[in-house]
């Protein structure tokens, strides 16, 4: 199959995805490696990459975790090899010592780090600005607004990295990664640059007194930035007002522009090489400013940097963006607020936008997916702690389960963090049943954040003896990004066959008490979790049942059906279990007739709500309930 990423054809246009046009632009700047963990928006990359590297002839991984991925790409540059490093914006914050220490040591072949950031967080807990890294670590930074802009920037990217001998970071955000938009194609490489041999005397070691060449690789960066063609003006000479954007705000930025019908008051600097700010070609298009408005999402990094160039020079003018109000402090930009702010920084009187009245809609909560065997587990986790003479504490980390803090849980989670904590958490609150706190702690993770980063706290909740239930929620893949594999799946990135490591053998490994269940065995596992919240110190209990979406496709669907007759409608003491209380999507209810029934678009034919139907008025096909 020819794939629209890899096809030889220089000056054709072609409609691409963000992310897939940065593959594209990969594949132009002969990549050797890529490592990544999946995280959206970023995920496609990757998951593309993997699919045609063994015909493309490079290596593709997804790693166990962030910092595996950007120090493997480490190695592969240390032998000259082209290297690309993909993760979100949480990824980012997790590689902060490995990506430091990288930037000081310098690299050999080029090393370029893609961090995809979440405005709003759309599919993530928070909108961390990935652009405060760069100057945390020393380190050059890009920042694309267009597709087009995606592609050409990671060839560029590249070619800067090994004339810097320095690790270059591209910032995306999910409108860039999720868009589409024309591409034009540029020219494969004949070859791939050759790899070169380690000698003896090579070194690629993090050292302090390596620290002011780091700056002066800085210093470097910025001389190219000042002349970079990618920093553009559009806009009249000698305009009072001025408006500098970066990233989507640029798109924002002329659209508000011609709709409001300025463009010929206003000059915009579109800024595209975000650090080191290129501080000569500011100067220039500041002197004569009276007023500035900086458009970009999320943090005030450009508006705070800017401020520190004007004062340090002296400049008089007007700042206005994030920090004065004109723009929102939180969350990220569309059309109409930009319009809006670019009107209140040129007091204009605007009129009021036909069709803008607000409609008064529900909201929807996020649930599972039909048959999510989560829903199960945290059905039966409540039912258990039930049980107990004190309340349970119930603590986790990120992953589809990070509901279980809703409805579609039970409302079972009572803290959560970033991706590994809650084993830390547990181990926390569990030393502390020996001086007073007699409550059930109960912590879970999914089975690849087992691999990604919950590994070490198990040892040390293990070596410590902390008193405390950890659930694997086994449901066979990374499935909150897209069912990428991991070291559990037996699969690899790039499609090969790998041996899969067990869970409960490594748990055992390290000396923990391991038992497996399964969540669709209500009953049954229901009075497990009691037994284990009842044993003292650490118990680890995977529950392994796939994950519904990826089941559907290979499991025979069963037809599950309610008996109207046997119903018992708002008489059956659980306020309609099947559709508030279980809240399965295949589950809903007939408001006329007054009884449960089965959706058979959204059902899956798992049978678990026959089990726990109060009236027994639901049936699985083949009498199997279960």
């Amino acid at each position: 199959m020819e794939w629209t990423t890899t096809v030889d054809a220089p000056g054709k246009t072609c409609l691409m995805q963000g992310n897939e046009a940065v593959v594209r632009g990969a594949m132009e700047a002969g990549i050797h490696f890529a490592a990544s963990y999946p995280g959206s928006p970023s995920s496609q990359i990757l998951g593309m990459l993997g699919r045609i590297a063994p015909e493309q002839d490079f290596y593709a991984e997804w790693s166990t975790n962030e910092v595996v991925a950007l120090e493997s790409c480490m190695g592969a540059s240390f032998a000259g090899a082209r290297a690309l490093c993909i993760m979100k914006q949480n990824g980012l914050l997790c590689v902060g010592d490995a990506l430091c220490s990288c930037a000081l040591s310098g690299l050999r072949g080029g090393l370029v780090l893609i961090a995809s950031d979440d405005p709003c967080s759309h599919s993530s807990t928070n909108e961390f600005d990935s652009r405060n890294m760069a100057p945390y670590a020393s380190i050059p930074m890009l920042e694309p607004t267009t597709i087009q802009e995606a592609k050409d920037m990671i060839p560029f990217a590249f070619d800067l990295s090994e004339k810097l001998g320095q690790v270059v970071l591209v910032r995306l955000t999910t409108r860039v990664c999720h868009g589409r938009g024309n591409v034009t194609l540029g020219e494969l490489p004949a070859a791939r640059k050759p790899l070169r041999e380690i000698g003896e005397w090579d070194r690629m070691v993090c050292i302090n007194w390596l620290h002011e060449p780091m700056l002066e690789k800085l210093d470097a960066a910025q001389a190219f930035f000042n002349c970079s063609p990618w920093n553009h003006y559009e806009g009249p000479e000698g305009a009072e007002s001025l408006i500098i954007a970066g990233g989507t705000g640029r798109l924002y930025c002329r659209e508000a522009l011609e709709a409001l019908g300025v463009q010929a008051q206003v000059g915009l600097l579109s800024l595209v090489t975000l650090w080191p700010l290129p501080e000569e070609l500011l100067l220039r298009r500041l002197a004569g400013i009276k007023r500035l408005l900086v458009v970009e999402e999320v943090d005030p990094f450009l508006e705070r940097n800017i401020a520190a160039v004007v004062g340090c020079n002296q400049l008089q003018l007007e700042i206005h963006g994030r920090l004065d109000g004109t723009l929102p402090r939180v969350s990220e930009l569309d059309p109409d607020m930009v319009r809006q702010a670019l009107g209140s920084f040129l007091n204009l009187d605007l009129p009021e936008r036909a069709g803008s009245s607000e409609l008064d809609l529900p909201d929807r909560e996020l649930t599972f997916c039909a048959g999510c065997p989560h829903r199960a587990t945290f059905f039966l986790l409540k039912k258990a702690l039930r049980m107990e003479k004190k309340q349970g504490v119930v603590v986790g980390d990120i992953g589809c389960y990070f509901m279980a803090g809703q409805r579609a849980g039970q409302f079972a989670f009572q803290a959560g963090s970033c991706m590994g904590s809650g084993i830390n958490l547990a181990e926390g609150l569990g030393q502390l049943t020996a001086y007073g706190l007699d409550q059930p702690v109960v912590t879970m993770a999914g089975d690849s954040t087992f691999f990604h980063s919950s590994l070490p706290g198990l040892v040390n909740a293990k070596y410590h003896n902390a008193n405390m239930l950890f659930l694997v929620l086994d449901n066979s893949a990374t499935a909150m990004t897209g069912f990428q594999p991991h070291p559990g799946t037996g699969l690899t990135a790039m499609g090969r066959e790998a041996e899969p490591m067990s869970i409960e053998k490594i748990a055992q490994a390290i000396g923990c008490d391991v038992t497996v269940a399964d969540p669709f065995e209500v009953e049954k596992t229901t009075e497990l979790v009691h037994q284990l919240l009842a044993k003292p110190g650490l118990k680890v209990l995977i529950l392994r049942q796939p994950c519904a979406t990826l089941a559907s496709k290979t499991r025979e669907k069963r037809k599950v059906w309610v008996d109207a007759d046997a119903c018992r409608g708002e008489g059956c003491g659980c306020d309609r279990f099947c559709s508030r209380v279980w809240g399965c999507p295949g589950n809903s209810w007939d408001f006329k007739n007054g009884h449960a029934v089965i959706d058979p678009v959204s059902c899956v034919g798992c049978g678990v709500c026959a089990q726990l139907c109060p009236a027994g008025a639901i049936h699985v096909e083949g009498g199997e309930e279960g």
